[in-house]
């Protein structure tokens, strides 16, 4: 067939437009494409700020750890979980018997599900309850061990070094209680499948009489460290300090014995409980040496439930939560509302090796985590921060909080400036108003209303 030059010529002039067209089409298509992948970038880093802020704080959080120069020693915990060291010790207990796990994020971070943290609100609004002059004043302070570098520490500069500072607010109060999350002993076999075993000399235990000590909790994780054994010489020397301890003894009925203060008239109970431990044969069953252990925590609230019919106060400390994580998981809140729902009237926590915030449950206060106070140094800066927190018990039966801040240096525990401190109480009340709570910047610890 013929085809003249105007026709081909007009056939090269319609490829030559359909390629055109196409070319078009995909040039617009990938335009499209573009524009989405920009308004996603957009929406998810520019549209919700929550989110890009919470990427910087993780991000500022990783480089000042890897400023510390600050190396692990004996004793000195790693940036690595302890996790070794307090295992589930599911074995030998149901299921049902242990509460739910303690959540963590892939960060290590633990997600409590309450939301970002919110500024607290204006301290005026803030429900503040006063000491009564006469009332019953007690101190309470975090987790205490003096063996390796502290010990070192306290070689070279006498037994009252770590407490240097505090001793005198010790002697003013009328009842002072730490955690001693130590074995005191010159003997024992020491833990051969924990990351971290803690052996304090016996004469720590004088160390802490002489610092205006009265009482030690025991329901810990390493209060076994070097066995049973290790247990028994602790008990040894608390009693010969005169220090009164509970949480732990030579059978369950003494591990969950209820300790008695008489003061001002008043009757005081205290208990302690652990929620971290190793394995099983830590807890105290029978006639079996060990810890008042609360994963199941029926034993725990019969003895609260006891102590309200006998007491005019109830504290229990308890040990329980998530390493350097500095809020509160799902257990702790509700191991913290079964005991009030017992009879407890104040809750103080001790484990995270941080300090947690507060709450207010019906009435009662919980402090969730004291933090370290006389520990060897991590590499966390969080475990760099701890508090006294001073409580009085008034006539009405209402309890009055103020955190008194402090470095926890390693081995002593020094009074915080007046900028170190001011910081650190707006961190924790920053963390307490998720929670209903706030900490003035005068120390004090008050309600405020969660829907403001």
């Amino acid at each position: 067939m013929y085809i003249s030059r105007s026709d081909a010529h007009r056939a090269q002039k319609s490829r030559r437009r359909r390629k055109i067209r196409t070319l078009l089409t995909l040039n617009l298509v990938m335009l499209l494409l573009i524009a989405g992948l920009v308004g996603v970038y957009v929406f998810k880093f520019q549209g919700n700020p929550l989110e890009a802020e919470a990427g910087n704080d993780r991000g500022s959080v990783q480089t000042q750890e890897h400023l510390v120069t600050e190396e692990p020693s004996d004793g000195v915990e790693s940036n690595a979980e302890e996790d070794a060291d307090n295992v589930d010790p599911a074995a030998g207990t149901t299921e049902s018997d242990l509460p739910s796990g303690d959540q963590v994020g892939d960060d290590g971070v633990e997600q409590t599900g309450d939301g970002p943290a919110v500024e607290p609100a204006e301290e005026a609004n803030a429900q503040v309850v006063l000491p009564d002059q006469d009332g019953i004043k007690l101190s309470f302070v975090g987790d205490i061990q003096m063996s390796g570098k502290v010990a070192e520490l306290i070689n070279k500069n006498g037994d009252d070094y770590p407490f240097h500072y505090v001793k005198s607010m010790f002697e003013q109060d009328d009842l002072t209680v730490a955690n001693l999350e130590t074995p005191i002993t010159s003997g024992g076999t020491p833990a051969e499948d924990k990351q971290f075993v803690f052996k304090s000399a016996p004469s720590s235990a004088g160390a802490l009489g002489k610092a205006g000590i009265e009482m030690v909790t025991l329901a810990n994780n390493h209060v076994l460290d070097h066995g049973v054994s290790g247990l028994m010489d602790t008990i040894k020397h608390l009693d010969a300090a005169g220090i009164r301890y509970f949480g732990a003894g030579k059978d369950e009925e003494e591990a969950f014995k209820i300790a008695y203060v008489e003061c001002k008239g008043k009757r005081i109970a205290l208990l302690g409980f652990s929620r971290v431990l190793p394995k099983t044969s830590w807890f105290a069953k029978g006639k079996n040496p060990g810890v008042a252990e609360t994963y199941n925590s029926a034993m725990a609230r019969a003895k609260i439930a006891q102590a309200r019919k006998e007491a005019d106060f109830v504290i229990v400390t308890v040990h329980w939560g998530v390493e350097r994580a500095d809020k509160p998981n799902a257990v702790q809140k509700q191991l913290a509302r079964e005991y009030v729902d017992a009879g407890a009237d104040l809750i103080i926590g001790s484990h995270p090796h941080v300090l947690q915030g507060f709450e207010q449950y019906k009435g009662k206060w919980i402090a969730y985590s004291l933090g370290n106070f006389v520990f060897t140094r991590s590499s966390n800066p969080m475990t760099w921060e701890t508090a006294v927190l001073q409580v009085t018990l008034n006539r009405d039966g209402s309890c009055a909080l103020q955190m008194l801040p402090f470095h926890a240096n390693l081995g002593q525990a020094v009074p915080m400036d007046q900028s170190a401190g001011s910081k650190l109480l707006k961190r924790i009340s920053t963390l307490s108003h998720p929670l209903g709570a706030e900490v003035r910047q005068d120390g004090r610890i008050g309600t405020i209303s969660r829907t403001r």
